[in-house]
């Protein structure tokens, strides 16, 4: 009888690996399975908060969340973050928002465009941590193991 498995497999019950138990935080998109990464940077571009989320997930669902302990600061975002409940919450907080509307939106909301690009830095946080290639190709199943790999990426990004 012959066995197709290579001679240090181990057992036949061993094969693949333990069973990794926990949320993984892969979800569907358009381009098949992913996992977001939220963030939330300083001033330089070095991380303060960090978040994981299924692909398929928008992100204002974290929003709030990640954004929840900031006070008297200029919250630069993108589109996807112009929600009236969001702005009207950093506004009541003493925060500078620096959020474009939304096409859709009646009343246009002004923004300091010379403010908005500074934009900028959380896209070169997400590249300088992307350099990495296990933060890159997600080769951990886990989130928690993941979030962990982004942290380790994160601390050489302050370090830099």
């Amino acid at each position: 009888m012959s066995d197709r498995r290579h001679d240090h497999a181990g057992p036949p019950r061993c094969i693949g690996g333990p069973k990794k138990r926990g949320p993984h935080h892969i979800g569907r998109s358009r381009g098949g399975p992913s996992t977001k990464l939220h963030a939330v940077v300083d001033a330089l571009g070095n991380p303060i908060r960090l978040a994981l989320s299924e692909g398929q997930v928008h992100e204002m669902k974290l929003a709030y969340e990640m954004l929840a302990d900031i006070h008297d600061a200029y919250v630069l975002a993108d589109r996807a973050y112009d929600a009236g409940p969001l702005v009207e919450q950093l506004q009541a907080r003493g925060c500078t928002v620096v959020i474009p509307s939304n096409p859709t939106r009646c009343p246009q909301r002004a923004i300091d465009r010379h403010l908005y690009r500074d934009r900028c830095l959380i896209e070169n946080f997400f590249q300088r941590i992307k350099r990495h290639r296990r933060v890159a190709m997600r080769f951990e199943k886990l989130a928690t193991h993941f979030l962990a790999f982004v942290h380790l990426a994160s601390v050489l990004v302050w370090l830099s």
